[in-house]
């Protein structure tokens, strides 16, 4: 039999808000929710923001005051709306008004030179050859410059993009845990993996005692590492600063480094660990190399994910000289007038001039049916298969190709086998890629009208994560993943309410991509995919709770269902401990630095076996020949 990778946990973070219990779902259709869900889901995202503090089960305000739940919406509502989504570029980032750069400039000196004074070890090496010197004493000298004199000097731009898919305003991973000089993007690893292990109404080590230590498996990347100053940002950036590189600007700035964290510092994981990147479609890399393993029985525990957090000088103007990110002039163009509006910068599928770049940590937990079964886990949802395939021969590495025909066919063909046609074309929907580049729009569009048409779909539903969250590169298909999750739960397809209407040139004749939020019948079926620069396509078969139970039930029967009933009613109420915690802003982050260190001696070898300290199982070494047929 073939296992089946159902998702036991979520977590993580993007401009939404936290992953984990839907509450970012929840913000970008706040509109729809009821009013529990939109309380709830405003007093999570105050505490997120810090505009809010628990203190022996009350909330706190900045003053000290107690507020009351219900009153939440209206103390802070605005403030939490205007500080979610994407948004103009805070701060805390740089400024969009006045980025720094150094700009060059050629100075002719006049009849009388230029003459300063400085301690000879500051001098540059060459000698600029307009240069004189004179040695002074106490170890100075004097520079006579006579001719043109070449400088660099700090100076400011008015950046031409100015939003993103950031944070919430006030949400400081630092502060957390003990972050010791490390980088947004790994800070927000360390929240998010801590999210989704939490999430499952599970410690780590309580699903992990279930299982061989070899057969647990970490699967993360970011797609440009860390490019903070904590990162390859200060290796490239310090020397040429007047500042020495640090000794941790490469190995944190290196893109396994999400993996690499969890397993040392949240789960100490010695089974298999992995990193793909695949561009925009790395999420998916991960997820794909963690469900054929599931799926082959290699393992049956997994944490899949990815961050970037690239909201940076460099990353933006790199993305901005490509013309593929939204800038002023393209939005006032749009729109007619003098104004760009940063809250609408992106707009897939509709009148667009480029993507908006977001930030995220995204991260789930797998495992297979028989375990779920045994755990009596909580089912978000289950991955029946993940297809990548390339473009073949591009004269642009950016342009689009044949690869995402076929990982979409293969994806809708792969659940008419298992759930039905009838279910594929009734009860359906696509998490597109959606970038918002004019090319984009047309070219997505087209591959899924014509799936549409090869397999008799009409009125596809179609959303769009990044209309609200902008692009987070590495993570973009776990924040698809993750709005996926939401619309089995909520039962509520967004629209994309960043556009006015569908562009003319989309083809979208058997398409339903909507303007406004609207509440849907249940689903049993979510096609998340992924177009990433260089032919890196993937698209994710996911299937509903409601199927994956229906699966597990015909495969461990119903006497196997009514003993993962009994186990789950306390799993949930776990679970709902873990989320009123959270909710509050006390996220009971796992960092365990230096916690449990192995050592040789920890580990103990047989020619049968090997038992490592700290883990509950063996580690059985291989003593069947795969290859007996052929030795």
């Amino acid at each position: 039999m073939t296992a089946l990778p159902i998702i036991v946990g979520m977590g993580g973070v993007n401009a939404a808000g936290r992953t984990s219990f839907h509450q970012g779902f929840r913000r970008i259709v706040i509109d729809k929710l009821n009013a529990e869900a939109r309380q709830e889901t405003f007093v999570g995202l105050a505490t997120l923001m810090n505009l809010l503090t628990s203190q022996d089960g009350q909330l706190i305000d900045a003053e000290g005051n107690v507020v009351e739940k219900p009153a939440v919406e209206q103390r802070f509502g605005p403030e939490i709306l205007a500080g979610t989504l994407i948004r103009k570029i805070e701060h805390d980032h740089f400024d969009p008004d006045a980025t720094p750069w150094q700009q060059k400039l050629t100075m002719d000196v006049s009849d009388q030179g230029i003459s300063f004074e400085t301690r000879a070890r500051d001098l540059p090496s060459p000698l600029p050859r307009t240069w004189k010197i004179t040695e002074l004493a106490e170890k100075r000298v004097r520079v006579d410059i006579a001719g043109e004199i070449e400088v660099s000097h700090g100076s400011t731009r008015d950046n031409p993009i100015k939003a993103a898919g950031q944070f919430p305003t006030g949400f400081k991973p630092a502060s957390l845990y003990n972050s010791r000089y490390q980088p947004r993007g790994l800070q927000a690893t360390i929240f998010g993996a801590a999210d989704a292990i939490h999430s499952t109404g599970y410690s780590w080590n309580e699903i992990a005692d279930k299982v061989n230590p070899d057969e647990i498996g970490t699967y993360s990347a970011s797609v440009f590492g860390q490019t903070q100053v904590e990162g390859v940002g200060g290796m490239m950036q310090s020397r040429l600063k007047g500042e020495r590189v640090s000794t941790k600007n490469l190995a944190l700035g290196l893109n396994t480094m999400s993996t690499d964290f969890i397993n040392a510092y949240v789960t100490g994981n010695v089974g298999t660990t992995f990193t793909s990147t695949g561009a925009c479609a790395t999420f998916l890399y991960n997820l794909k190399a963690a469900v054929q393993d599931i799926q082959a029985g290699r393992i049956r525990l997994a944490i899949v994910g990815s961050n970037d957090c690239a909201i940076t000088p460099e990353v933006v103007e790199g993305f901005g000289n490509m013309s593929a990110l939204a800038n002023e002039e393209g939005l006032k163009k749009i729109d007619g007038t003098g104004v760009a509006d940063h809250r609408r910068t992106s707009r897939p599928f509709g009148e667009n001039c480029g993507f908006t770049i977001g930030e995220a940590a995204q991260f789930i937990i797998l495992v297979d049916d028989a375990l779920a079964i045994e755990l009596g886990a909580n089912v978000l949802g289950s991955v029946a298969d993940v297809y990548t395939n390339a473009d073949g021969i591009k004269k642009s590495i950016t342009a689009p190709g044949p690869g995402n025909y076929i990982t979409m066919a293969k994806s809708v063909a792969l659940a008419k086998s298992i759930v039905g046609a009838e279910a594929v074309q009734q009860r359906s929907f696509i998490l597109a890629h959606g970038s918002s580049t004019p090319q984009n729009r047309v070219t997505e569009s087209l591959i899924y009208d014509r799936v549409a048409n090869s397999f008799d779909i009409t009125d596809w539903p179609v959303a769009a994560p990044k209309a609200f969250v902008g692009h987070t590169i590495g993570p973009a298909s776990g924040d698809q993943v993750a709005m996926a999750l939401g619309i089995f739960a909520d039962n509520i397809m967004p629209g994309i309410t960043t556009i006015d209407k569908v562009a003319d040139d989309v083809h979208d004749e058997r398409l339903n991509i909507a303007t406004e939020h609207w509440h849907c019948q249940a689903m049993d079926v979510a096609f998340i995919n992924s177009k990433g620069f260089g032919g890196n396509n993937a698209t994710a078969t996911l299937f509903s709770p409601a199927v994956t139970l229906a699966m597990m039930e015909k495969r461990h029967g119903s006497d196997g269902m009514a003993n993962y009933r009994d186990k789950n009613a306390l799993v949930e109420q776990a679970r709902a401990k873990y989320q009123a915690q959270a909710d509050n802003g006390e996220f009971q982050i796992i960092y365990r630095f230096g916690d449990g260190t192995l050592m040789d001696d920890d580990v103990s070898l047989t020619h049968e076996n090997i038992t490592v300290t700290g883990f509950a199982n063996k580690i059985v070494l291989p003593t069947v020949n795969p290859f007996n047929d052929m030795v």
